[in-house]
C-alpha cells in the first residue's frame, strides 16, 4: 500500500446553512493508510465536513472525491466509507453479534461467511465472552468497540470517526486513543478523525487539520502544528501558548530584537523587516523567569501564582501591562515566591512568530497585485 495515494480530495467544498457559510472553500487531500484528525472548536465546521465526505449533508459547491470518483451526488450506502458516532448508534434490542453483522445482514452476504467475519471483528476488538450482552448491559467502552467493529465489518476504505471517545471518562478515554491508533495501523485503513480535545488529536494523528470558523487554518504532522502553527489560533488553541504582540525594532543577522508593551526581547528568525508587526508565540514550558537582568530582555512581572498540577507546576506571572503569562516546570525546579519582581525570558530559538491579520491581509493584497501585473505584462507582450 502506497501511503501517498491519495483517497479523499476536497476540492474547493463549501456548505452553507440559511445563507451562512459553515464551510468556507475547503481544498484537502486525505492519504491512503493514513490517520488525518479535523481539530477545532465546537462551529467550526469539522463535523460538517465529516457528513459530507459520508454522505449525510450535501455540499453547497465543490467536489469530493473518493479513489478518484467524485461522490457528491452518491448517497451514504453508495460510497466505500462507514462512519463511527459518539453516541455509538447502537440497536438496544440486539445482542453484540447481531450489533456487528446488521449491515451483512442487510447485504444479504451468506451466514457462514457473516458468523466468521463477526468471529474476526470480535478478537479484533477484543470483546471475546460478551457475544450475547446487549448494550445496555455494556459499559461505554465496550460500546465503543461495538460500534467500531460495525463499521470496519463492512471492510470500508476509509472510516470516519466524529467525537467517538467523547462520552467516555478520561482515563478510558486515553486507553481507547492508544487502542484506536493501533488498531488503525494494524488494519492499514485511512480514519478520518473528528474532535476537538488538542491533546486526542496530536496522540493519535499522522497530521492534524485545524479548522475556525469554516477555514482550515494549517494542516501537517503533530509536530509541526505544535511546534510551528502558521496562525494566531493555531498557537492559541493547539495547547498552551502565551501570545505577545509586538514589533521588530531591529535586525542582527538572524537575531531579531523586538519591542514589546512590557519591555524587549529576542528572537531567533529570518525574513522579517525593521518595524514589521508580529505576534510571538512562548510556549509556557519555555518561558524562564530570573531574578536577575538577563541580556537581550527587559520584560518585568510578578508572581501571582503556583499551581501544582501533579507532573508539573504552572506559574502565573502578571506583566506591568497587566497581561498574564503562563510558565510551567518541574515541580523539583526551585520556584520564586509569590509576590516577587521577575524578570521573564526565553531562549530566542523557542519563540515562534506568527505574522499579525493586517500582515496576512498585505501580504495577499502583494501576492494579488504581483499576479495582475504580470498577467498585463503577459497582455502587452502580445499585443506587440
Amino acid at each position: 500500500m502506497n501511503s501517498e495515494n491519495v483517497i479523499v480530495r476536497l476540492n474547493e467544498v463549501e456548505k452553507e446553512f440559511d445563507g451562512v457559510k459553515v464551510v468556507k472553500k475547503l481544498s484537502l487531500d486525505i492519504k491512503e493508510g493514513e490517520f488525518l484528525t479535523l481539530l477545532g472548536p465546537s462551529g467550526c465546521g469539522k463535523t460538517t465536513t465529516l457528513r459530507m465526505i459520508a454522505g449525510f449533508s450535501e455540499a453547497t459547491s465543490g467536489e469530493i472525491m473518493l479513489e478518484g470518483v467524485d461522490v457528491s451526488g452518491l448517497k451514504p450506502n453508495e460510497r466505500n466509507v462507514n462512519t463511527v458516532f459518539q453516541n455509538y448508534a447502537l440497536f438496544p434490542h440486539m445482542n453484540v453479534e447481531d450489533n456487528i453483522a446488521f449491515g451483512l445482514v442487510e447485504k444479504k452476504v451468506p451466514k457462514a461467511e457473516i458468523k466468521e467475519r463477526v468471529s474476526e471483528m470480535i478478537k479484533l476488538v477484543q470483546l471475546e465472552g460478551l457475544e450475547k450482552r446487549k448494550p445496555a448491559q455494556m459499559s461505554g467502552g465496550q460500546k465503543q468497540r461495538v460500534a467500531i467493529a460495525r463499521a470496519l465489518i463492512n471492510k470500508p476504505r476509509v472510516l470516519l470517526l466524529d467525537e467517538p471517545l467523547g462520552a467516555l471518562d478520561l482515563k478510558l478515554r486515553k486507553q481507547m486513543q492508544l487502542e484506536l491508533k493501533h488498531l488503525q495501523q494494524k488494519l492499514g485503513i485511512t480514519f478520518v478523525y473528528v474532535t476537538h480535545d488538542q491533546e486526542e488529536a496530536l496522540t493519535m494523528s499522522d497530521r492534524i487539520a485545524v479548522m475556525h470558523e469554516g477555514v482550515m487554518e494549517q494542516i501537517g504532522t503533530p509536530d509541526e502544528v505544535y511546534n510551528h502553527p502558521k496562525t494566531k489560533f493555531v498557537a492559541s488553541f493547539v495547547g498552551e501558548s502565551n501570545i505577545l504582540e509586538s514589533y521588530v525594532r531591529s535586525v542582527d543577522g538572524d537575531l531579531l530584537h523586538i519591542d514589546l508593551e512590557a519591555g524587549k526581547a529576542a528572537l531567533h528568525a529570518k525574513g522579517f523587516g525593521v518595524e514589521e508587526m508580529i505576534y510571538i508565540c512562548v510556549r509556557p514550558e519555555n518561558v524562564k523567569l530570573s531574578e536577575t537582568p538577563v541580556e537581550h530582555f527587559s520584560i518585568r512581572g510578578k508572581v501571582i501564582e503556583h499551581i501544582f498540577a501533579g507532573s508539573v507546576v504552572k506559574t502565573e506571572v502578571e506583566l506591568l501591562t497587566g497581561q498574564i503569562l503562563k510558565v510551567a516546570s518541574h515541580p523539583n525546579d526551585d520556584h520564586v515566591e509569590v509576590g516577587k519582581r521577575v524578570y521573564v525570558h526565553w531562549r530566542p530559538k523557542d519563540a515562534i512568530i506568527v505574522h499579525t491579520v493586517e500582515e496576512q491581509i498585505y501580504n495577499v493584497i502583494e501576492q494579488t497585485t504581483e499576479k495582475l501585473y504580470k498577467e498585463m505584462e503577459g497582455v502587452d507582450e502580445g499585443e506587440d
